[in-house]
């Protein structure tokens, strides 16, 4: 059995690329050959021949009458490369075009047994991913038509990296697919209570694709921020979790369940799980590109061995507030710890596509009503970023303003750990009166 893609039937296209993931991947050389090597950055030997499994690295897409698939791969510096497809057919061959550095060429497939079809030759000028896309115009009968495993890599340059997906170790065609997560951790005043934590949002129209969470008031126990959840609706998500550590919301005990106290109009409650278990709150709400939105968080302990988290949100411009909600943890005694902010796509079909958002104006304020500037951050990035399996990450600081990038395959990675410094946004803190921010 092998690690394959699986063409889709022409017509409604499915929300999530559809994978064939098989278990034994050591079936071939060349997945003998890739799970021998402790990372998916596959140092050049010679003969120097990589294999790109289409299961974690290819996306699919329309264009026109064609159904495109295009598979992704670094290269480290300039290089020859030449490019083989490994596909089988059903009963009739299939024809497929590839495209390669804008060159095209065409490739019938044929036969129920994997087989290598050269695809192509492209000069990368500099270090780069490389983009192959293959186009199908038939309409395909069945998931059997065509199954597009890998693509084969060969090069002559010396000392050429390759850097891809590898293998599914860890569930990751799923979360390299998904793409790097990347974060903003901020340094705040030392020996404060921090009560409130707040920071704007603003994101460019086209960086804002499906699948997208922009992350703006993280803590230690949730998470505050924007997502874009389909073509047609947009979320306000606020999110805490409990105290009893389970990916099953069942299964925490009654005593350590996050409790609701408020929520505002239209906002929708529950619990989550998968990621941890919790209390989730959620406002559909059609925040848009080109707008700053503001964002506002207090934590503070209720004295009785437990601590409320409390969000609100608004248009900037339209100097507004809305209650997201209020949740009670129980068994924790806390203020404000751990301010960050973050950039992930939850959706794997769309881990093709880069965003971008801006974090800026961000501010804390301590018990006693002090307010403090954060001013610098560190940059960090997830697992898939750590581990080189996608090498699409960045964040930086532009004048008065921190940015987080991800996901697209563009070069220019950022390396994780870096301290980042924005300058002040404002000469005072933001004009904000607790005493009409609204409770329901």
């Amino acid at each position: 059995m092998h690690d394959s893609y699986r063409a889709p039937l022409v017509g409604p296209l499915p929300s999530r690329t559809k994978f064939i993931l098989m278990k034994n991947l050591i079936a071939t050389a060349s997945f003998v050959f890739l799970c021998l090597l402790p990372t998916s950055e596959l140092d050049a030997k010679n003969p120097q021949s990589w294999s790109i499994p289409a299961a974690g690295n290819c996306f699919q897409s329309r264009s026109e009458a064609d159904t495109v698939r295009s598979i992704y791969f670094h290269v480290d510096r300039p290089a020859k490369i030449e490019i083989d497809v490994e596909a089988k057919a059903g009963t009739d061959p299939i024809h497929i075009v590839a495209v390669i550095g804008g060159e095209e060429r065409g490739l019938s497939v044929h036969g129920d047994a994997f087989a290598s079809y050269k695809a192509g030759e492209v000069d990368v000028h500099e270090a780069a991913y490389v983009r192959v896309d293959l186009r199908t115009k038939e309409t395909l009968r069945s998931e059997a038509d065509l199954e597009i495993k890998a693509l084969v890599v060969r090069s002559n340059t010396e000392g050429l990296r390759v850097t891809c997906v590898a293998t599914n170790e860890g569930n990751m065609f799923y979360w390299g697919r998904r793409g790097p997560s990347v974060h903003l951790s901020y340094v705040l005043p030392r020996d404060l209570d921090v009560e409130y934590g707040y920071s704007e949002i603003s994101v460019a129209e086209g960086e804002d694709p499906i699948g997208s969470y922009f992350m703006a008031n993280g803590f230690a126990e949730g998470y505050f921020g924007i997502q874009v959840n389909s073509p047609s609706e947009r979320r306000v998500l606020f999110s805490i979790w409990s105290p009893f550590q389970t990916d099953d919301p069942r299964k925490v005990p009654a005593d350590q369940r996050v409790q609701l106290l408020a929520k505002g109009p239209a906002v929708r409650t529950g619990e989550f799980g998968n990621e941890g278990s919790g209390g989730q709150s959620y406002l559909v709400y059609p925040w848009s590109a080109g707008r700053t939105y503001r964002f506002l968080t207090r934590v503070a302990p209720d004295g009785k061995g437990n601590t409320i988290y409390t969000s609100w949100f608004g248009d900037k411009e339209a100097k507004e507030w809305r209650l997201i909600a209020s949740f009670q943890r129980p068994r924790t005694d806390t203020y404000l710890r751990g301010f960050h902010s973050f950039l992930e796509n939850f959706d794997p079909s769309t881990g093709n596509q880069m965003r971008r958002g801006q974090h800026g104006n961000i501010w804390v304020r301590d018990r006693d009503g002090t307010w403090s500037e954060c001013l610098t951050a560190r940059f960090t990035v997830d697992a898939t970023g750590q581990g080189g399996h996608r090498l699409d990450f960045d964040g930086g600081a532009s004048q008065s303003t921190f940015y987080l990038r991800n996901c697209g395959f563009f070069h220019g990675t950022r390396k994780p750990g870096v301290v980042l410094e924005r300058s002040s946004s404002s000469s005072t803190h933001p004009e904000i009166d607790f005493s009409t921010l609204p409770l329901k």
